[in-house]
């Protein structure tokens, strides 16, 4: 009877996996970067001063750092050559990714170009997201994206 629970509780917990939502968060001007699995699992990227690169990983509450630039003390090994993903696989993958918000708030430096470009960008917000031209010298790109689990694996079987 106990067995019966424990397999149904790991069946729930791999399909809650499965049908999770996967983010990636693109904030500039807070200076945000991370993907993450709702309840899960969230990676940070962050900037460090002597490393220059540092992955912070949350896992249920718990931290773990990583320095990916950092020099491995390990020997290394030829490693195999895996087989690229094809040009339809990748098309497939990105098209199960769904863009949740974008927000471009611009300035090129160049008064010229902010007036051409501001006709564009106009045009984008009618369809695709928030975009903005300013002349006060602010930059600032937001962008989320989502997907699942399961919409990854469909996109490898299905191609």
């Amino acid at each position: 009877m106990l067995w019966f629970i424990i397999i149904g509780l790991l069946i729930l917990l791999l399909i809650y996996l499965l049908f999770a939502r996967l983010s990636i968060n693109i904030d500039t001007a807070a200076n945000q970067y991370y993907i993450a699995l709702n309840g899960v699992f969230r990676l940070y990227l962050e900037y460090d001063e002597i490393e220059v690169l540092k992955l912070r990983l949350r896992i249920l509450h718990s931290d773990f750092n990583f320095y990916p630039l950092r020099k491995s003390k390990k020997k290394k090994r030829k490693k195999k050559r895996r087989s690229a993903l094809s040009l339809k696989q990748t098309y497939h993958l990105i098209k199960s990714f769904k863009v949740r918000n974008v927000s471009v708030d611009l300035d090129t430096g160049n008064c010229i170009t902010n007036a051409k470009l501001f006709p564009v960008f106009m045009c984008l917000n009618y369809s695709v997201g928030h975009f903005n031209i300013n002349f006060e010298g602010k930059n600032r790109l937001v962008l989320l994206i989502e997907n699942r689990p399961i919409r990854i694996i469909k996109s490898f079987i299905n191609f």
